[in-house]
C-alpha cells in the first residue's frame, strides 16, 4: 500500500469531524448503557478560542472519548455564558460604531441590537472547538438566555426570596466605575505581588487651634468624603484631642475625632481619616459612631458636587487624585510622599480599579445554604482533583459573605421584582403574577407582601425619606448613588415598576448541571416545596449527577461551589462526582497568557501549523492537574513529531511483504509486547482513575515512541525476500503481521482519546473497513495480568543490546560489523528466550556463556552478571581502571544512600511492605554488583 510519506493533517481533520457528526457518533439519548456526563464549562459569548480553552475542553474531550470507547454513553453538553458585563461592553461598542449612543436608547431597542451580535458572533468559540476535535452533542447546545433557561433562573430567583435566602439592601459593595455595576467579591483580582502605589501624609489642622496631625492615606481624592478622624482609645499622643473638631483640608468642614479600637496604634501615624462612602472599613465605623455619608464619587468614577470643590465635578477619580496632591502640596499641607505597595482590586471583566460603594442592591444569604456544599467535599462526597484545593475551598466556604447578585445593566435576566408607590416589593415569575399580590395587598390595606419585604427592604424605604445618618442604617448617600440605586424605572400600565438590574451571571451558570437538562420546568419542580421530582424528568433522571467537572481553579468558588449549593438545594444531590482542577496556561516566564502581553498564540494558528492532535499532544504533555502549564510551542513541535513518528510506523508496517510461513524466530517479541501491552493497560487505568491526565499520556507516548515503534518492530523487522517475486523486499511472515496489526489496532483505540483525527485515520488505513466502523465508536482495550518474568527478562536484554551498541560507538565498530560476546552468570537459563533476540539486534556472531573472564575485552554489567565483547582493538588499562573506579565510587555511594533509607525507622514503619522490600533488593543487587566491579579491578591491577 502507497501511503504519503509524511503525515498531512489538513487533509485528515475536517474529513473524520465531518464524518463522525455525519454518523452522529457524539449523539447521546438515554438507553441501558451506563452514562457518562461532562457539561462543559460554558465559555463566554463574546469569547474566542485561546490557550485556556485549549486545555480545558482537550481535557474533556480525552475522559468522554475515552468513556465512549469503554461502551458507555458519553454525553458532552456545549453550551455559551450570556456574560452581562463583557456582552454589553461588545454592544456598546458596536452601537459606538454606529454613530448610536446607549443613553439614547430605551431598554428593548438596546437588548435588539445586542440579540443581533449575538447572532452574528456569539457562536465564534463553538465553532472552533470543532477544530480541536470536541466531541460533544452539538443538539444539545445550550445558551444561558436562552426561552426554557431564563425561565429557570427567574424561577430559582423567585423561590429563593420565598424561602429566605434572597433579600435586598444597601450595603458596601464592589463598583466597577467602566461597566457601571456591582460585583461580587470574587470578581474582583489582586495581582499576586501587589501593584505600586503612593502613600500621602498630609496635616489635618485642629479647629480654633494651631494644631494638627498628620494623616497618610493613598486615595486623597476622597479626601472631601471625610466625615471624622478617628484614634486609638489607649494611643496616649492623641487623647486630649479626643471630642475636639478638625477641619477637612480644601474645604474646612469641621468633623469630630473619635476613637475606635480598629485603629493601630503603630500603623502609619495612627491616625485615619473616616470616609464611610468609599470604604468598607470604614463605612463599618461610621455605623459605630452613627457618621453622615457623603458619597462624592458618580456612577462612572467622576466627582459630583458633594465634593465641595467646583473645579472637580465632572473630572476623573484619578485626575482629581492628581490635583488634589498638587494642592495639598501648594498649600504646604502635603508632608511626604511614599511608594507603597498594596493590594488594589481590579474588576475581572473591565480591568478598571474597584470602587467601594453603597449601594442598594440583591444578595443571596450564603452562610446557611452553602453548608451541605462545604460537607460534600470535606467528606469526599465531590473530590477534589489534586486534592490540595480542600484546604482552599474550605477556607472560603467557611468564610462565605452574601453573594451580591444584581448588576446595573441590560443584557441578562432581568430581576423580576415589581414595585408599588410606596416601595412595596412584590417578587414573581411574571408580571401578571406580581399585579396578583399587589391586588391582593392593596385589598388588605397593608404595607408589605406576605411578611416578605425583608428589614433591609424597610431600611432603604426609610433611607429614601431623606434621613442623613448610618447608625440607624440611614445614609445620605448622595444624588449619583440614589440613582443608580433606584429600581423605580420602566412603569408597567398597571403602576408597577419593575427593577431595572439584572442578575449576575453567575446566578445563572450556577444552574447549568441542571438547567441543560430542563430540570426546572414545570412537570418536575415543585413550587410549594421549591424541589425537583427527578424521577419526573427523563433526561434528568439519566444524566444527572455528571460524573466530572474539569475546570479552572479560579472559579472554585465562582462557579464550582455554587453549582453544588444548588444542587443540595434542589435535588439533595451533588452535581458531579469529581471536580478536575487544571492549571493556568503560562509562558516560559511564568507570565499567564493574554493578549495585552502578546505571549498568547492562537490556537487556530498552531494547529494549522501543527495539527490538531500535535497540539493536544504538546498542551497535555506538561500540564499535570493542579498545576500551571508553562507553554512552549515546542511542545506542539513534539506533538506534530510524535504523530510523524506513528505514521512512520504505519508506512514500515504495511511496505513489507507477507509470507505464509510462520517464523518462531518473532515469538519471544511477541510475547513481550503482549505483556508490555498489557502492563500500560493497568498503568493507564490507574493514571485515569485518579484523573492524571498528563502522566497517562507520558505512559502512552513512551509505550508507542520506545516500546513499539524503536524496540518491537525492530524485534520484527525481517531480513530482505531473495524470492524473484519479492524484489528484495522485507518480507514478514502472515502470522507476526496479524498479531502486529492487532497490537497496532489496540495501540490507536488507548491513543484515540488523546490523538483522535491520526488514529481514526490509521484505523481505516490497518484495514478494509465500512464507514461505521469507526475507532471512535469502537471499544477499549481490556487488559489481562502481565507475566513479570517476561517482562524481566525483555528488559533485560534490551539492556544488553544497548550496553553493546554503547561499547561498540565508543569502540568506532560498525553496527553492521558482527562481533562475539561472552557471559558469566548463575543463570544461564534465564537468557534462554531471548537470546535469539540479543543476538540479532545487538549483531553478534556469538553469544557463549563461560566461567572465566576473558582477556583483552571490552567489559560491562548487567545486574550482576558480566559481559565480555571481543573487539579487535587494544585495550587501555587506564581507562579501564579510571571506568571501573569511577563505577565503584557511585555504586558505594548508592548503596550508603539505600542503607540510610533502611535504617530510617519512621521510613520503615510508615511506608507500604512492598516499598521497603523494593529497598532492600536495591540494596542487595547493588552490594552484588559492587563485589563484581572490585573483582574485576582487582583482576586488572
Amino acid at each position: 500500500m502507497s501511503l504519503e510519506k509524511h503525515y498531512n493533517p489538513k487533509a485528515v481533520e475536517d474529513k473524520w469531524y465531518a464524518h463522525w457528526l455525519k454518523h452522529e457518533f457524539f449523539k447521546s439519548t438515554p438507553d441501558e448503557r451506563e452514562p457518562f456526563t461532562i457539561v462543559i464549562p460554558p465559555p463566554n459569548v463574546t469569547g474566542v478560542l485561546h490557550m485556556g480553552h485549549m486545555l480545558n475542553n482537550t481535557l474533556q474531550d480525552v475522559l468522554i472519548r475515552k468513556a465512549r470507547l469503554e461502551g458507555k454513553n458519553a454525553c458532552w453538553v456545549p453550551g455559551t455564558d450570556h456574560a452581562s458585563i463583557a456582552t454589553e461592553a461588545k454592544v456598546v461598542q458596536m452601537l459606538r460604531e454606529r454613530k448610536i449612543k446607549k443613553s439614547e436608547l430605551a431598554r428593548d431597542e438596546f437588548l435588539n441590537y445586542a440579540w443581533e451580535w449575538k447572532a452574528k458572533y456569539g457562536g465564534i468559540i463553538l465553532q472552533q472547538l470543532k477544530k480541536i476535535g470536541a466531541s460533544v452533542d452539538w443538539e444539545r447546545e445550550h445558551f444561558t438566555m436562552d426561552e426554557a433557561y431564563h425561565k429557570a433562573v427567574i424561577r430559582v430567583f423567585v423561590d429563593l426570596h420565598k424561602k429566605g435566602f434572597i433579600y435586598r439592601g444597601l450595603r458596601m459593595i464592589n463598583w466597577d466605575c467602566e461597566a457601571q455595576t456591582a460585583l461580587s467579591n470574587e470578581e474582583v483580582i489582586y495581582a499576586e505581588n501587589g501593584e505600586k502605589s503612593f502613600l500621602y501624609h498630609f496635616k489635618y489642622r485642629i479647629q480654633d487651634t494651631d494644631e494638627h496631625i498628620i494623616i497618610a492615606t493613598q486615595r486623597p481624592e476622597t479626601i472631601m468624603g471625610d466625615t471624622a478622624v478617628a484614634v486609638n482609645p489607649n494611643d496616649e499622643r492623641y487623647k486630649h484631642l479626643i471630642g475636639k473638631m478638625a477641619l477637612v483640608p480644601m474645604i474646612n468642614r469641621p468633623v469630630p475625632i473619635i476613637t475606635d479600637n480598629y485603629v493601630e496604634k503603630e500603623f502609619g501615624t495612627g491616625c485615619l481619616k473616616v470616609t464611610p462612602a468609599h470604604d468598607q472599613n470604614d463605612y463599618d465605623i461610621g455605623v459605630r459612631h452613627n457618621l453622615p455619608v457623603i458619597d462624592t464619587l458618580n456612577p462612572d468614577g467622576t466627582l459630583n458636587e458633594l465634593c465641595e470643590i467646583p473645579e472637580y465635578v465632572g473630572l476623573d477619580r484619578f485626575k482629581v487624585r492628581k490635583l488634589v496632591v498638587e494642592r495639598l502640596r501648594e498649600e504646604n499641607i502635603l508632608v511626604k510622599e511614599e511608594d507603597f505597595v498594596t493590594r488594589i482590586g481590579r474588576s475581572e471583566r473591565t480591568n478598571s480599579v474597584i470602587e467601594p460603594r453603597l449601594s442598594m442592591q440583591w444578595f443571596i444569604r450564603m452562610k446557611e445554604i452553602s453548608k451541605r456544599a462545604l460537607e460534600a467535599v470535606e467528606n469526599d462526597e465531590v473530590k477534589l482533583h489534586p486534592e490540595k484545593f480542600k484546604n482552599t475551598y474550605r477556607h472560603w466556604m467557611e468564610n462565605v459573605r452574601d453573594w451580591c447578585i444584581s448588576r446595573q445593566l441590560w443584557w441578562g435576566q432581568r430581576i423580576p421584582a415589581w414595585y408599588d408607590e410606596a416601595g412595596n416589593v412584590y417578587v414573581a415569575e411574571t408580571e401578571a403574577e406580581a399585579f396578583e399580590q399587589f391586588n391582593k395587598n392593596v385589598h388588605r390595606g397593608k404595607s408589605t407582601v406576605h411578611g416578605q419585604q425583608s428589614t433591609d427592604d424597610r431600611r432603604q424605604t426609610a433611607n429614601d425619606s431623606g434621613k442623613s445618618t448610618v447608625g440607624s442604617g440611614l445614609s445620605a448617600i448622595g444624588k449619583a448613588a440614589s440613582v443608580a440605586s433606584s429600581p423605580l424605572s420602566g412603569e408597567t400600565e398597571r403602576g408597577l415598576y419593575q427593577d431595572t438590574d439584572v442578575l449576575d451571571t453567575w446566578a445563572s451558570s450556577w444552574l447549568w448541571p441542571i438547567a441543560v437538562f430542563d430540570g426546572f420546568n414545570d412537570r418536575c419542580f415543585d413550587k410549594e416545596k421549591g424541589k425537583i421530582n427527578k424521577a419526573a424528568n427523563p433526561e434528568l433522571n439519566y444524566y444527572y449527577p455528571t460524573q466530572i467537572l474539569i475546570t479552572a481553579p479560579e472559579i472554585l468558588f465562582f462557579w464550582v461551589a455554587r453549582m453544588m449549593i444548588a444542587g443540595y438545594e434542589y435535588l439533595d444531590e451533588k452535581p458531579f462526582s469529581d471536580v478536575y482542577l487544571h492549571g493556568i496556561v503560562r509562558d516560559k516566564q511564568r507570565r499567564k497568557m493574554s493578549k495585552s502581553l502578546g505571549n498568547s498564540p492562537d490556537p487556530l494558528d498552531l494547529i494549522d501549523k501543527y495539527g490538531a492532535d500535535g497540539v493536544r499532544i504538546g498542551m497535555l504533555l506538561s500540564s499535570p492537574a493542579g498545576n500551571d502549564l508553562l507553554f512552549d510551542e515546542k511542545l506542539c513541535e513534539q506533538g506534530r513529531n510524535f504523530c510523524n513518528k506513528i505514521w512512520n510506523a504505519l508506512r514500515l508496517v504495511k511496505g513489507w511483504n507477507i509470507s505464509d510461513e510462520k517464523n518462531e524466530a518473532n515469538t519471544p517479541a511477541i510475547l513481550w509486547f503482549e505483556n508490555r501491552l498489557n502492563q500500560v493497560i493497568f498503568q493507564l487505568e490507574n493514571s485515569y482513575a485518579d484523573y492524571r491526565i498528563s502522566e497517562a499520556l507520558h505512559t502512552l507516548y513512551n509505550l508507542i515512541w520506545d516500546d513499539f515503534c524503536s524496540w518491537y518492530l525492530e524485534m520484527i523487522k525481517p531480513a530482505p525476500s531473495n524470492s524473484p517475486e519479492g524484489g528484495g523486499r522485507l518480507a514478514l511472515d502472515s502470522h507476526t503481521y496479524n498479531v502486529t496489526i492487532d497490537f497496532f489496532e489496540k495501540l490507536m483505540q488507548l491513543a484515540h482519546p488523546f490523538v483522535p483525527f491520526i488514529s481514526e485515520e490509521i484505523w481505516h488505513t490497518l484495514k478494509e473497513r465500512n464507514e461505521k466502523d469507526c475507532i471512535t465508536v469502537s471499544r477499549y482495550p481490556q487488559s489481562e495480568s502481565p507475566n513479570e518474568n517476561i517482562l524481566k527478562q525483555a528488559e533485560t536484554a534490551k539492556e544488553i543490546i544497548s550496553r553493546v551498541r554503547e561499547v561498540r560507538a565508543q569502540a568506532g565498530i560498525s553496527p553492521n560489523e558482527a562481533v562475539a560476546m561472552c557471559a558469566i552468570t548463575n543463570n544461564a537459563a534465564a537468557y534462554d528466550f531471548f537470546k535469539p533476540l540479543v543476538t540479532k539486534l545487538a549483531n553478534l556472531s556469538a553469544f557463549d556463556f563461560v566461567t572465566e573472564e576473558a582477556d583483552n575485552a571490552k567489559t560491562f554489567l548487567v545486574g550482576t552478571d558480566k559481559f565480555f565483547l571481543h573487539i579487535q582493538t587494544e585495550i587501555n588499562p587506564e581507562e579501564e581502571r579510571k571506568k571501573l573506579t569511577d563505577e565503584i565510587n557511585y555504586l558505594r555511594g548508592f548503596i550508603q544512600s539505600v542503607q540510610k533509607k533502611l535504617g530510617n525507622e519512621r521510613f520503615v514503619a510508615g511506608a507500604p511492605a512492598e516499598v521497603v522490600e523494593k529497598e532492600k533488593q536495591k540494596l542487595s543487587d547493588g552490594e552484588m554488583k559492587l563485589k563484581a566491579l572490585e573483582e574485576s579491578l582487582e583482576k586488572l591491577n
